[in-house]
């Protein structure tokens, strides 16, 4: 098993509980080191769910998607790094001064602030519905410009604008790239997706990884194989 294509990916733990968590972990053993804490998790059991992670030696992705007035959402990011977190999101789409404010609150911990630009759910149909009239890569590339203006160096995408980000912003970006699916597996609610291989050799730092996993009847065989096809890339 490659050591560094293990750090390529994060396990997105859609679990409902910490029992079901904690389960699911035991099954996957060795074969993972970062694991994405979302909304659903996070609601269900609190800062005590990340405590734990780190506890066990993960490293762990908070994914809340802050987006709030900046006193708020510079606030948020600072509980995050007292939590010991090593990645966090915020929503781009907040505003240059909620950007800067959370980018100040990252302090020495350490921790990456990763901006969100298009949610991967979304094609050009559901971004016109929110009046945005662009194409979406137009719109992931103005959001991405406006994070990086005001100190974002990380951005989560789908890996379909991974090229166009690499060719402007080279190394300078941490990109994590949701919407990938190993060949031939189902794409869920994800409109914009690559396989781990097609994502990685597109320039991706680090995939998001689900159900794929999560979902599989053998989650450690189903993370050893995306650490198989990511170190082929």
């Amino acid at each position: 098993m490659s050591a560094s294509a293990k750090e390529k990916f994060i396990v997105a733990l859609d679990a409902p509980d910490a029992s079901s968590t904690y389960q699911l972990l035991d099954r996957l053993g060795d074969s993972v080191s970062w694991i994405k804490v979302g909304l659903q998790l996070f609601t269900a059991e609190g800062p005590s769910i990340v405590r734990e992670l780190k506890a066990r030696g993960y490293r762990v992705f908070l994914d809340l998607k802050f987006h709030d007035i900046p006193n708020t959402a510079k606030e948020a990011v600072a509980s995050a790094a007292k939590l010991g977190v090593d990645m966090t999101t915020i929503h781009l789409g907040g505003g240059a001064k909620m950007i800067a404010a959370a980018q100040s609150a990252v302090g020495d911990s350490g921790m990456l602030i990763l901006g969100v630009t298009v949610l991967t759910s979304f094609d050009q149909a559901q971004l016109e519905g929110v009046g945005v009239h662009d194409p979406v890569e137009s719109q992931v590339s103005r959001l991405v410009r406006l994070g990086y203006d005001n100190g974002a160096r990380g951005i989560v995408c789908s890996p379909l604008e991974l090229p166009v980000l690499r060719a402007t912003y080279g190394d300078e970006l941490t990109i994590v790239t949701p919407g990938v699916r190993p060949a031939g597996g189902d794409k869920g609610d994800q409109q914009r997706v690559m396989t781990p291989a097609e994502a990685i050799r597109a320039g991706a730092s680090y995939l998001v990884i689900g159900r794929p996993i999560t979902g599989a009847a053998d989650p450690r065989a189903a993370a050893l194989a995306i650490t198989e096809e990511i170190a082929s890339a």
